[in-house]
């Protein structure tokens, strides 16, 4: 059975996702405009799971976190943490790279409002299935939100309720430790609800799991 872990560039499976996809090139014809590939160390012990990429995020870049305000903070923090290397550009032209960490979404193309359906959700997670069988020495997730977080226990047919959810719950999935955090999104950060140091503190004790 073949293991797919990246959609192609052309993935046809989601219609509405394909017509967003769409008008984003109709308007922005220099844009990426499809599905963000996984990014990072394919020998990782980390693995990040976001949600979908933003509009202006990875839509346009085509690098998870890359283009919007969430990437600032995370690849800052995963520097801080040891997990990542070099400058960040938020237009992707840079040097940047991820040790012991990759990055990876439950959906691959931009939703419109960055609301993905359930069905969306559903027909994307092969992909996700795949990405994880790819990882022989993962030991620790972390899930940024808890669309992420179900999306993670899903793939490993398990469901929402087996862990708790919020910032800084923890949980198990298929051998690996789940660490769920709140979403590095603009709103989240200038609400307060994540503050920097919060976010640190999720992969401070992800670094601890993976060394344990």
């Amino acid at each position: 059975m073949t293991v797919t872990p990246e959609p192609p560039r052309d993935c046809p499976l989601c219609p509405r996702l394909v017509a967003y996809r769409q008008e984003n090139a109709r308007q922005n014809p220099d844009w990426w405009n499809g599905p963000a590939a996984s990014f990072g160390d394919p020998n990782a012990r980390l693995l990040i799971a976001g949600l979908a990429p933003g509009r202006t995020g990875a839509n346009r870049t085509g690098r998870p976190f890359t283009g919007d305000h969430a990437g600032w903070l995370l690849y800052d923090t995963l520097k801080k943490a040891g997990f990542a290397q070099g400058h960040y550009d938020p237009n992707g032209d840079d040097d940047l790279t991820l040790t012991d960490c990759m990055i990876t979404n439950a959906v691959r193309c931009a939703p419109p409002g960055n609301k993905p359906l359930p069905i969306e959700e559903t027909t994307c997670r092969p992909f996700l299935i795949d990405r994880l069988k790819l990882l022989p020495n993962l030991k620790v997730i972390v899930t940024l939100g808890d669309v992420s977080r179900r999306n993670i226990l899903k793939a490993f047919g398990r469901p929402a309720s087996a862990m708790p959810a919020g910032h800084g719950a923890q949980g198990e999935a298929g051998g690996y430790v789940i660490l769920n955090s709140y979403h590095c999104s603009r709103l989240n950060t200038n609400t307060g609800r994540l503050t920097p140091q919060m976010f640190e503190d999720i992969f401070a004790r992800a670094r601890t799991l993976i060394e344990a």
